[in-house]
């Protein structure tokens, strides 16, 4: 389906975005975020999609956000809107995302791939968080999560500097889950969103619900909480399926 700023498309329980102003090297704009925020909320309702790659074009996944949109704004107008905050239906969306990252991921783009909960990258991607450089800061989560996945000496030197980083240098960091090359990006990330989508949807949610809370707990809450929900899946219809394939030796046939 087409839009005038994303293209979707469904492949059973896998579905796809992507962000489409190559005018504008995928600038997230207001106009964009609106179709975005309607696409991932009505996927996220429903219960046969169990997978969302999130991608863009070849020259970028998004370049940053729309400057000429927010040139003008005041601090009061920023406030008064809570700028850029309508983006963080992707982090909040339950449904496992797999980002898919080709070109530039700069600036507000880099911070929607970190929002997704698996991360790809072909061999053409740079990332980095340049907005020191127009005298403001990330402003959708780039400072914490940057830090959380690549340490605070790296994020410290990225987001002062403004500089960039490839492919080679984002998973070597630790900020990409892995590199492909060009042509194999896309088949990759549906191939890992097809894998993700087969298994049992309530192991899915409380597994990565668990790794996303290692980032904010201690070490002993989060192993309580991985406990509860190891605990919480035991005498459901999946994991008895599970169990009970595993010892007969074939595929399981997961309800989800």
């Amino acid at each position: 389906m087409a839009n005038s700023h994303i293209l979707t498309e469904n492949n059973g329980s896998v579905a796809t975005l992507r962000l489409n102003r190559p005018e504008a090297l995928n600038a997230l704009n207001a106009a964009m975020l609106d179709e975005v925020k309607l696409t991932i909320e009505a996927w996220d309702a429903d219960p046969q999609i169990r997978a969302i790659v999130i991608t863009g074009s070849e020259k970028a996944f998004a370049a940053g956000a729309d400057i000429k949109e927010m040139i003008d704004k005041t601090h009061l107008d920023a406030m008064a809107e809570n700028l850029l905050d309508g983006w963080y239906c992707i982090a909040r969306c339950r449904t496992p995302t797999i980002a898919a990252v080709s070109g530039y991921a700069l600036g507000g783009g880099c911070e929607v791939a970190m929002m997704c909960d698996i991360l790809l990258c072909s061999d053409t991607a740079r990332f980095g968080q340049p907005e020191i450089t127009i005298g403001t800061i990330p402003g959708l989560g780039g400072t914490q999560r940057l830090t959380r996945r690549v340490g605070s000496a790296k994020a410290m030197e990225l987001v002062l500097t403004g500089r960039m980083m490839d492919a080679e240098e984002a998973e070597r960091s630790g900020l990409v889950s892995r590199v492909v090359p060009l042509a194999e990006l896309e088949a990759q990330a549906q191939e890992t969103a097809q894998r993700v989508a087969g298994f049992s949807g309530a192991a899915v949610r409380l597994a990565r619900d668990c790794v996303h809370a290692a980032g904010s707990t201690t070490l002993e809450q989060g192993i309580a909480l991985e406990q509860r929900a190891f605990h919480s899946l035991f005498g459901t219809e999946d994991q008895i399926e599970g169990m009970t394939a595993f010892a007969e030796k074939r595929t399981p046939n997961f309800k989800r």
